[in-house]
């Protein structure tokens, strides 16, 4: 499915965006029909209000869409999302765009996002499409199909999307924008040293993997995007319940963010040399499944003991984080579905992220906020290292007393990081619970455009 977005069209129907304080000065430009016409129907322009405006002919002229007042607190910039489920086939455009155009433009595109693989008819693009302002900004199609493309991903069952399934795509999008792509797979990640990865899902009989791609010039700033792709987590030996289980097809949502992340990168062609290193796996059980309370050495050197082994996406993170750092890049980010702790602490929207960097977290939560898409810090608290010992190995994978899941995470996967300038984690959940304007209930791709925002500050 591409992107809701037109070119130029003259003849697109125009959507006026009103709100209280809009409404009298807009109804004084509008033809009187149509103002009477939304008096006889008592439109209001409250949020989420929508009015489909008839011609003389019986033809739709234009739509009023209620929006919330501009500079009110807790504003939700993405309620244009609505409308693509609330208008009949055709295109459009804003009569008037808003102060913040990129965005409404983007909630528009975001908001026609219908995952149809499995459905027949399920694909409707193209039957509601936008033309942006100008004033969105060139690579607002990269950034929609890019989320897109995140979302189909999280959203494909897990038995046609396992760890070769996601090496696939991930080789179509290197190939599109001309890097390279490396894959180490099944027995080959013992003999180049990735015993996390290959311990993790080697239970399966979908071969784990690790991908690499390198994309841009060598001599560039070093970017490095590390996403935990998971394609289905069992909880192994720790089995997860029914209820745990259902949704961990999206377990590989950190994969699919950061590709997402990538194309945007790779589509803008921003000056950089990124690289980006997905272990992909099935944590699945088996008669080779990893034990509670074994110890595999990582590749970094550190001993690692199975404290549990559903806490495996912090397994293969690690090796992966440890290869980005033996070339200490620039910036290194990773993101995953992780903890449960962060979404008891912050819920589904609002992933944290952890960072030394303040500079950085600084940046970050700026950008965050004015992509609306939203991120919150967390502490790397050292104090709580002490929760990660174990009395046979130098580090346990899980802390002792059920407190701060997500900071111990974060404190863990620090410990495989050493020479890159900075470091930068996220706990993603990749999920819309229940639909909001601009996101269906679904796979989400989170903090990815909030990232490009910065990345774009950065060295664009």
């Amino acid at each position: 499915m591409q992107p809701a977005f037109a070119s130029n069209d003259t003849t697109a129907t125009p959507i006026w965006l009103v709100d209280p304080g809009t409404w009298p000065a807009l109804r004084g430009r509008l033809d009187p029909a149509a103002v009477a016409f939304a008096d006889a129907v008592g439109f209001e322009p409250k949020p989420g209000r929508h009015l489909l405006v008839p011609d003389g002919q019986g033809r739709l002229a234009g739509v009023l869409f209620g929006i919330e007042p501009s500079g009110q607190a807790g504003r939700d910039p993405f309620q244009p999302g609505r409308l693509p489920g609330l208008l009949p086939r055709g295109t459009y455009r804003f009569a008037e765009p808003p102060a913040d155009a990129r965005l409404a433009a983007l909630a528009f595109a975001l908001g026609a996002y219908r995952f149809g693989r499995y459905r027949d008819g399920g694909d409707t693009a193209g039957e509601v499409r936008l033309v942006p302002p100008e004033a969105a900004g060139h690579d607002l199609a990269c950034v929609a199909e890019a989320v897109y493309l995140a979302r189909d991903l999280v959203n494909t069952p897990s038995n046609d999307m396992g760890p070769a399934e996601l090496e696939e795509v991930a080789r179509k999008l290197a190939e599109r924008h001309g890097g390279r792509l490396r894959s180490v797979v099944g027995e080959a990640l013992l003999a180049e040293n990735l015993p996390l990865v290959h311990a993790v899902g080697r239970a399966s009989a979908r071969a784990p993997r690790l991908i690499d791609i390198v994309w841009g010039d060598p001599a560039a700033p070093k970017v490095t995007l590390v996403g935990k792709g998971v394609c289905f987590d069992t909880g192994g030996l720790d089995l997860k319940t029914e209820a745990a289980m259902r949704l961990m097809k999206k377990d590989m949502g950190g994969a699919a963010s950061v590709l997402a992340l990538a194309h945007m990168i790779m589509g803008r062609g921003l000056p950089v040399r990124l690289r980006v290193l997905i272990p992909a796996v099935e944590n699945a059980v088996s008669g080779d499944a990893m034990r509670p309370l074994d110890v595999v050495r990582s590749r970094r050197g550190l001993t690692v003991e199975i404290g549990n082994t559903d806490a495996e996406g912090r397994l293969v993170l690690a090796d992966a984080l440890a290869l980005a750092d033996e070339e200490a890049p620039d910036l290194l980010i990773d993101m995953g579905t992780l903890t449960g702790a962060a979404r008891v602490a912050l819920g589904p929207e609002l992933p944290p992220f952890y960072t030394d960097d303040d500079a950085l977290a600084h940046d970050l939560a700026r950008h965050a906020a004015a992509e609306h898409d939203p991120v919150w810090r967390l502490p790397l608290w050292r104090p709580y290292e002490s929760m990660l010992d174990s009395k046979v190995a130098d580090i346990n994978n899980v802390g002792t007393g059920g407190f701060a899941g997500s900071i111990l995470c974060a404190l863990f996967l620090a410990r495989f990081v050493a020479a890159a300038k900075s470091f930068l984690h996220l706990d993603i959940y990749a999920w819309t619970p229940s639909a909001r304007p601009g996101r269906p209930e679904g796979g989400e791709c989170q903090a990815a455009r909030a990232l490009y925002a910065l990345l774009c500050e950065r060295y664009g």
